[in-house]
């Protein structure tokens, strides 16, 4: 190899230095420069994680308050409905459970039918009033409180009566529960006859 070879030789691979030195140079500061959005990023997500505690805490005593007062116009010991988002495979989650004397209860499971008849009727409600604005003021229920002793039947109808007439809410109930036929503005009984339902008002 002649000296002009490895002058050759060397030049390039100065060539190659310089190169390599700019490329790493363009790195660093892509790399800085991204830092600084993963942190603008961290400081956005952080401020959202806040924001939707904060709307997961107003919905929980929201929803809590309209379905623990609904029971407890209805039942006099009543349970209380408690709301608690859980984090599940990297999404947020609500359980809902009821209480009473500080023991947790599982609706479906401890409490029979007219609680969690009274509670999901209060759901909806409680759902129904977070829409803004409230664009449709009218609820169809079909057998509502059908798995409610008799005993609370005539509650149940007042709340019914009382939420329609303090919300505005019109209800279209389809029941067999002469009851709440009483509480009604306006009664439509359907008989059938050949397979075929007709209206007698």
């Amino acid at each position: 190899m002649t000296f002009e070879d490895i002058k050759k030789a060397l030049s390039k691979k100065v060539g190659e230095r310089d190169l390599t030195n700019t490329l790493l140079l363009e790195s660093e500061e892509t790399l800085l420069v991204l830092k600084k959005k993963t942190k603008r990023h961290e400081k956005a997500l952080e401020i959202v994680k806040l924001a939707a505690l904060k709307t997961q805490e107003q919905i929980q005593f929201h929803i809590s308050d309209i379905t623990s007062l609904a029971l407890s116009a209805v039942f006099p010991e009543p349970y209380e409905l408690v709301l608690e988002f859980v984090e599940r495979r990297n999404k947020t989650e609500c359980d809902l459970y009821f209480k009473r004397n500080g023991e947790r209860m599982d609706p479906l499971d401890s409490s029979g039918g007219g609680p969690v008849d009274i509670a999901s009727f209060a759901l909806r409600i409680a759902s129904w009033s977070l829409k803004q604005p409230n664009g449709n003021n009218t609820i169809i229920l079909d057998e509502p409180f059908k798995n409610l002793s008799k005993e609370y039947r005539e509650q149940g109808a007042m709340l019914l009566q009382e939420v329609s007439q303090k919300l505005g809410i019109q209800f279209i109930l389809v029941t067999h529960m002469p009851l709440l036929t009483q509480y009604a503005d306006k009664v439509f009984n359907v008989d059938m006859k050949n397979k075929i339902s007709k209206i007698r008002i």
